[in-house]
């Protein structure tokens, strides 16, 4: 999510550095910011009940970017192992 890198950026050494990178790539024809909607509600709520009955919960803002990563059929670029719970998911390490 855009938020937490932002997070990170308002925590960290290099907030206006790291912005404008953020900036340049958000800027960028190739990149489309996806933005929960009614159905993502739905996605995530099937993977919020999945996690649970697998007892591999996994924190919030994760179950969001699973729930639109399966909502939009997207392989997710990601080094967090929590995305490996949900099984519908392709996750890609890099």
């Amino acid at each position: 999510m855009v938020a937490e890198l932002r997070a990170g950026f308002a925590a960290g050494g290099e907030a206006r550095k790291n912005e404008a990178k953020l900036t340049e790539f958000l800027s960028s024809p190739r990149v489309t910011l996806l933005l929960a909607d009614e159905q993502t509600t739905h996605h995530y709520a099937s993977l919020f009940a999945q996690l649970r009955r697998q007892g591999t919960p996994i924190p919030t803002n994760d179950l969001w970017i699973g729930a639109l990563a399966v909502q939009h059929d997207l392989p997710l670029l990601s080094a967090d192992r929590h995305f490996s719970r949900i099984p519908q998911l392709l996750r890609l390490e890099p």
